[in-house]
């Protein structure tokens, strides 16, 4: 395994810095200690302790978080501490012990609607993936073992993954109100027992994503460029919000035609192939003018 590098990053609360590697830590659980004795299942945390100015330590996937007292700035310890925690985890020194009870910090889903009444976005309190994945039918979730275990329901039709939410499009035997209350309390009690989300083999640090990310976007042509930056600064996160995602898929330089994937919620919703073509193409069509000929909106 290669060595852990670790980051520091700012947060909103000024007496909080995370403290991020860039690698996995622990599988989806999330813990919380206030102090040594609590964290008897994590010589990681119990090491943070005997740092006098160590409040409150929270360990999550790929981060650890500590809160200080006021006795000190972060400014003059946060490289040492750091440094510290790098050279625990090279030091292959134990994050958690899995076998003793721990200290979890509770999970909570609740359910959204979205533009297509076929589907609804359930929303987690918690990270569970750094990447988006589809799954179309149960045969695409070999390495998702939660896709798969939704898939027991047989009103399921389709599921999508993102970030902290799962968007799930039921077929039209049941309505969402029979349901619901249901499908949500799986996923909750399925998050907060620990369970693996996606195999290892598929996760991804943000920074691994990131940098897959940025090697298919340099390969891209120039106009091309500009419409996935167009796509994820203005387009993206209004589709996300309502539980979908969409794709850049390719740019024609002789017709000028662009190919986007529509995900999630959004794909096979009644509204939003026709809303979000026009959208989009009227969007790319006034920031790059003469470039844009025609958007096509492909169901993911």
């Amino acid at each position: 395994m290669a060595p852990y590098k670790i980051s520091v990053e700012v947060t909103t609360n000024p007496a909080i810095k995370k403290f991020q590697a860039d690698q996995f830590l622990v599988n989806h659980n999330s813990y919380e200690f206030k102090n040594i004795d609590e964290a008897s299942n994590s010589p990681l945390a119990q090491q943070l302790f005997y740092l006098p100015f160590v409040k409150t330590v929270y360990i999550a996937q790929n981060f650890v978080a500590i809160e200080k007292y006021n006795i000190v700035d972060w400014i003059d310890i946060q490289d040492e501490v750091a440094n510290q925690i790098a050279d625990f985890l090279n030091d292959n020194g134990i994050i958690i012990i899995e076998d003793v009870a721990a200290k979890k910090i509770p999970a909570t889903v609740y359910a959204e609607s979205t533009p297509n009444p076929s589907t609804l976005k359930f929303v987690a309190n918690k990270k569970l993936v750094t990447t988006a994945f589809e799954f179309k039918s149960i045969e695409d979730t070999t390495n998702a073992p939660l896709a798969k275990a939704l898939y027991s329901f047989p009103f399921i039709k389709e599921i999508f993954f993102d970030e902290n939410y799962i968007s799930i499009q039921k077929y039209d035997v049941v309505e969402w109100d029979e349901v619901v209350t249901e499908t949500r309390e799986f996923i909750r009690d399925y998050i907060q027992e620990g369970k693996e989300i996606v195999t290892a083999a598929q996760l991804k640090t943000p920074q691994q994503a990131d940098a897959i990310s940025e090697k298919e976007f340099e390969s891209l042509d120039d106009i091309s460029k500009e419409i996935v930056n167009i796509i994820e600064e203005y387009i993206k996160p209004a589709v996300a919000s309502d539980g979908g995602n969409i794709l850049f898929k390719n740019y024609d330089e002789n017709s000028k035609n662009v190919s986007v994937i529509l995900q999630g919620a959004c794909s096979g919703c009644p509204s939003s192939t026709f809303t979000l073509k026009n959208g989009i193409e009227n969007m790319l069509k006034e920031m790059l003018p003469g470039k844009i000929n025609n958007v096509e909106a492909i169901n993911g």
